[in-house]
């Protein structure tokens, strides 16, 4: 089989659907930078430990959950059904609430860092904050599903709890941002953001 097709070669890429757009489109922008913190999970992966199993488990389960949001950014609306549900989003808030069980409180940013893994883990935060970036942009001019939006919202969540839970496991002590005020409010529930 061949692997190349020669088609993108003026630019242009297909979405799901067939309609032909340009790769820096905020479309792309969007599952290509998906497509990228896929690939630096698989990294993280492929660096955990025996041990770590569970962890491991749950981000290939992620990888896949990413695959989906991928492929609702990449299908205009109207053109398929979406993958993303309002359940997945659901699911990975039980997670963060999960992990952020397992840090101390903390009143202020804290630096990224740590051991390798949870370092890794703050790439992955980033990145995901970069494509989030470009799904905002997306919304503004076209309708998505708005849940592979709020999925991706949480996953910047999620890489930071599990950053911080990572760095507890291992003892290693989080060095906070002292040049900032007090940003995360231990008194306000999660009742009261809803």
């Amino acid at each position: 089989m061949q692997l190349y097709t020669k088609t993108g070669d003026k630019g242009y890429t297909s979405l799901i659907g067939g309609e032909k757009v340009r790769k820096d489109t905020n479309r792309v922008n969007a599952y290509g930078t998906i497509d990228e913190l896929n690939s630096l999970i698989g990294y993280i992966v492929s660096q955990l430990e025996e041990r770590d199993s569970s962890l491991k488990a749950e981000l290939i389960e992620m990888q896949q959950n990413l695959f989906d949001c991928g492929t609702d950014l990449a299908t205009p609306h109207g053109k398929g059904t979406y993958k993303v549900t309002k359940e997945m989003v659901q699911n990975l808030e039980m997670s963060i609430d999960s992990y952020s069980d397992k840090s101390p409180e903390i009143l202020s940013f804290v630096l990224p860092g740590g051991h390798p893994i949870a370092s890794l883990l703050h790439m992955a935060r980033t990145v995901v904050r970069r494509a989030e970036r470009s799904i905002v942009s997306l919304a503004t001019e076209q309708s998505i599903n708005q849940y592979a939006a709020i999925y991706m919202n949480r996953l910047s969540d999620y890489f930071f709890a599990v950053a911080r839970a990572v760095n507890n496991h291992y003892s290693v002590k989080e060095i906070l941002y002292e040049r900032g005020g007090k940003v995360f409010h231990p008194e306000l529930k999660k009742e009261d953001l809803s």
